[in-house]
């Protein structure tokens, strides 16, 4: 999954409190938030036009380092429509296929597409490409990356990888973030709520109000989610999901729009020369867990894809793009090749376990009247819009390197 971005606030419902003073208030508020996000998108789309009209987003990019290197880009589920999965889906993971379409239209005028294998040989023997390289990914392993992704790199003749979570290939089980996010939408829809869901958290032996009290929540479950992943190691993130599960658990046919691959599709796109890449065995965050759970989860990853498909694992993505000292030696000691970030964060002492990539989505490239933007798009792909930013994770881990599976709650310094 990706990290949590800025993603577009949900709908509040009408609510009962009634007063027309009150409602007044609120449509007020809501176009005023709403004209300053036009605000917002006119800016930033001017200062894209600007920046790639005057060349700064390309000088942007060498002074970031991203000048001479490939371009990765990573996108997590495909669909027809994302207006139809916004409800019950994170935002910031969604892609129609008609705008990875436009996506990859745009880099192949652009770049030469290669696989991770291509780029990899290249970079271990310090060799450069004679014209600018991209390769296209997708994390996590949805059954929609088939369906709608799959068939359009096939016509194309685009190679690409996908980085699968191995224990979920083949299974009816959703990942934990997906359930976490579909329980809580249903939860709250306004910040009020939040504080209810916490209290009643807190009763499971999960204690966020600390961690809480330092958040924002404007976009309620969206941001209360963030922080439990932020906050929780998989242990606890599942006892939330059973708790919240006793309450109200999600309808069946929102999980089946978020099922994972099956073996034989995963084993078709390999045949038909698809990357097929490690994202651990369950999905686990790597910053919350001990040691043992980080051995475990790319150790056992890889034994399972290479049993399954019957060829070698090289390549690695780090959930969420979260990694420290302990994840990146797991995942040399697990013995893959190349690792991938989210960041521009390297490891000096790995640098190929802490590659770098661009994670898009449906909203990353358009302009402020909703539109695909070239600028927007070739801003995006020269880092532009973080390059002034800090990244927003840790990459030391903090406190001891074994926590137990059932201490209260980790907190995750940004």
């Amino acid at each position: 999954m990706p990290r949590m971005p800025r993603a577009p606030p949900a709908a509040r419902p009408a609510g009962s409190c009634g007063g027309r003073a009150r409602v007044g208030f609120r449509r007020s508020n809501t176009w005023s938030h709403r004209g300053k996000r036009m605000l917002r998108g006119l800016i930033k789309t001017g200062a894209a036009y600007a920046l790639r009209w005057t060349g700064t987003s390309r000088l942007t990019a060498s002074l970031s380092g991203k000048g001479h290197a490939p371009l990765i880009l990573g996108y997590h589920r495909v669909v027809e429509d994302v207006r139809a999965h916004l409800p019950t889906s994170i935002p910031a993971m969604l892609i129609s296929r008609s705008m990875l379409e436009r996506h990859l239209d745009w880099i192949g005028r652009r770049y030469r597409i290669v696989s991770l294998d291509e780029i990899g040989n290249y970079v271990e023997s310090g060799l450069r490409f004679d014209r600018p390289v991209a390769a296209v990914t997708f994390d996590d392993g949805y059954a929609d990356v088939y369906h709608n992704a799959f068939p359009l790199l096939r016509k194309k003749g685009i190679p690409a990888a996908v980085f699968v979570v191995s224990g979920l290939m083949g299974s009816t089980e959703c990942f934990v973030h997906d359930k976490l996010y579909l329980l809580l939408s249903r939860r709250v829809s306004r910040e009020a709520d939040c504080s209810q869901v916490l209290r009643s958290l807190e009763s499971h032996g999960l204690r966020l109000h600390e961690v809480a009290a330092t958040r924002r929540f404007r976009r309620a479950a969206f941001d209360l989610t963030a922080m439990m992943l932020d906050s929780l190691n998989q242990e606890q993130l599942r006892r939330a999901v059973m708790a919240l599960e006793g309450d109200c658990g999600p309808e069946p046919e929102h999980l089946a729009d978020l099922q994972p691959l099956e073996w034989e599709m995963l084993r078709e796109m390999q045949g038909a020369g698809m990357t097929i890449g490690s994202h651990t065995r369950t999905h686990a965050l790597l910053t919350n867990e001990s040691r043992p759970k980080l051995l475990l989860e790319t150790t056992d990853s890889r034994r399972d894809l290479e049993r399954e498909l019957g060829v070698p694992i090289r390549h690695f993505a780090y959930p969420d793009g979260r990694f420290d000292e302990d994840a990146v030696e797991a995942v040399h000691g697990a013995g893959y090749a190349f690792a991938y970030t989210i960041c521009r964060h390297r490891d000096p002492r790995r640098p190929l376990l802490t590659i770098p990539r661009t994670m898009l989505w449906e909203n990353s490239c358009l302009d402020a009247l909703g539109r695909f933007s070239s600028a927007m798009m070739g801003c995006q792909v020269d880092g532009v819009f973080g390059f002034a930013s800090q990244c927003g994770s840790r990459h030391t881990r903090l406190g001891p390197s074994d926590p137990p599976a059932d201490q209260d709650l980790i907190c995750k310094a940004g």
